[in-house]
C-alpha cells in the first residue's frame, strides 16, 4: 500500500493568480523570512489531508461528491492582504477572500463532517478563507516592519472575482525544489443545487 499527501483545493483563474503573483514580485526583495508559493501552486485550500492511503482515494472522492451534490456554483472576491494571527507576526501572508454567499464555509464545514466519518481529524480552528501567499521561514519570527508596512499597502487591493464550480483533491509530492502538486480528481459542484 502506497500513501499519497493529500489535500483538496480550488484551482484559482489565471487573472487572480496574476494579481497575486504582482503582490508576491512586490514584497519579495522586501524581506527574505517569507517563504513564498511558487506562482504555479497558487490555489485556494480546503483541507490539508495528509499522508492518504491510495485505496482510500475513491472514498476521499465520494465522501467530497456528497457534499458538492448539496452546493450550486457560486462567486467569491479576492481582495486585500493579511497575516495570521497578525501582519505584524505572520506565520501565514494572505489575500483576503470574501465569501458572500456563505456557500465556501458552509461546503468546508460539510466536508469536515463527511471526512471525519473517514477517520480524518476535524481542522480545530472555524475555516477562515484565505489565499496563502507566503509563510515565515522560522517560527514565531518577526518579519521586518518593512514587510509590513509593504503588506499593509495593498489592504485595499482587488485581486479579481471568480464563480467557484469545482473542487480539486491534489496529490502533494515534496522535493529539494520545493512542493510540486498533481490534480488526482475534480469535482464539480451541482449547478441544480438550491442556491
Amino acid at each position: 500500500m502506497q500513501t499519497i499527501r493529500s489535500f483538496i483545493s480550488i484551482p484559482i483563474t489565471p487573472g487572480i493568480t496574476s494579481a497575486a503573483s504582482k503582490i508576491i514580485r512586490a514584497l519579495k526583495p522586501v524581506d527574505s523570512g517569507i517563504k513564498w508559493v511558487p506562482t504555479d501552486n497558487l490555489h485556494l485550500t480546503l483541507k490539508f489531508l495528509g499522508e492518504v492511503d491510495n485505496v482510500e482515494i475513491p472514498d476521499v472522492c465520494n465522501a467530497i461528491r456528497r457534499v458538492t451534490q448539496q452546493i450550486a456554483p457560486f462567486e467569491l472576491h479576492f481582495h486585500g492582504t493579511g497575516g495570521f494571527p497578525n501582519l505584524e507576526k505572520p506565520r501565514v501572508l494572505y489575500a483576503g477572500i470574501e465569501d458572500p454567499s456563505g456557500r465556501l464555509v458552509q461546503m468546508v464545514a460539510d466536508m469536515e463532517l463527511e471526512l471525519a466519518d473517514l477517520g480524518f481529524k476535524p481542522e480545530p480552528r472555524d475555516y477562515r478563507p484565505h489565499l496563502t501567499l507566503g509563510r515565515a521561514r522560522s517560527k514565531g519570527g518577526r518579519v521586518s516592519a518593512e514587510l509590513t508596512e509593504a503588506a499593509e499597502s495593498f489592504r485595499d487591493t482587488h485581486l479579481g472575482d471568480m464563480v467557484v464550480d469545482e473542487l480539486n483533491l491534489m496529490a502533494s509530492f515534496l522535493d529539494k525544489q520545493g512542493p510540486t502538486y498533481q490534480v488526482m480528481d475534480t469535482i464539480e459542484l451541482n449547478e441544480d443545487a438550491e442556491s
